[in-house]
């Protein structure tokens, strides 16, 4: 099981005042799918309204990574639905933070997975192949390294460059 995220907020006190270790911004995500403790390796995408690249990174193992995706905080479309989470699952994610919208709610939520997204909207995403993969993304309060350790739980988000399992 992942470490909560309070206890690696009070084992590194100092990296949180250095910003080393970083909290998302609170009260911003809403979780969906079955898993709401995770954590993992993380792999970013960053994406407008448009889930090409998403899709086709979640098709790789996952290897228990988490997918970071800045999608701009686009509340007009979902960049993921059940299809694509369902994929994730089958391709080994832990789980997804998009700043962004998902879709098809309930066939998320029979997902062994974590999902942390903005808000639900029924508006599929383009499908132009616009996108960046594993690029440094902002959003939040936080900047995200592809490599970032980050974990996810009903306390809140946190990513670092630093800490991670092997030195808690």
């Amino acid at each position: 099981m992942s470490l909560l995220t309070c206890d690696v907020c009070d084992a590194h006190e100092r990296e949180l005042e250095s910003g080393e270790l970083q909290v998302l911004t609170p009260g911003v995500f809403q979780s969906f799918g079955q898993k709401r403790i995770y954590s993992g390796r993380v792999v970013t995408i960053k994406c407008f309204e448009d889930n090409v690249l998403l899709r086709k990174t979640l098709e790789e193992p996952g290897s228990g990574k988490i997918l970071v995706v800045d999608g701009g905080g686009s509340l007009r479309n979902a960049l993921v639905g059940g299809n694509v989470a369902k994929l994730a699952e089958t391709s080994g994610w832990a789980g997804l933070v998009i700043f962004g919208c998902v879709r098809d709610v309930d066939e998320i939520n029979e997902c062994a997975i974590g999902v942390r997204a903005l808000a639900p909207c029924p508006v599929k995403s383009k499908k132009i192949g616009a996108g960046e993969k594993n690029v440094v993304v902002s959003f939040l309060g936080a900047t995200i390294r592809p490599g970032d350790f980050c974990w996810v739980d009903n306390d809140g988000i946190l990513v670092s460059t630093s800490v991670a399992p092997s030195n808690l």
